[in-house]
């Protein structure tokens, strides 16, 4: 998922790590140069559609644009959910 808008600087990789774990997640957020931020997730459908719908709202100084998902077949290479720099 790559998600646009006043995503950076505002606790939106933390707070997407946290919803991810407690979905039982895995994979990494991390910020992209252009100010976007990219979300990789690993697990049940669902969980990852909840996690979505997360990413829409974001936390409270947030202003999310766009959130682009493309689906791909899991990796099974993220054993837990962190962030990268």
């Amino acid at each position: 998922m790559i998600v646009s808008g006043k995503v950076q600087g505002v606790y939106y990789r933390k707070f997407t790590q946290e919803n991810a774990i407690r979905l039982g997640l895995a994979g990494f957020a991390r910020n992209m140069p252009d100010g976007r931020v990219e979300v990789v997730a690993e697990g049940p459908r669902g969980s990852i559609e909840t996690l979505i719908e997360m990413l829409h709202r974001g936390p409270a100084f947030s202003r999310v644009k766009d959130v682009d998902v493309r689906w791909s077949s899991p990796s099974g290479e993220f054993s837990a959910f962190g962030i990268k720099r």
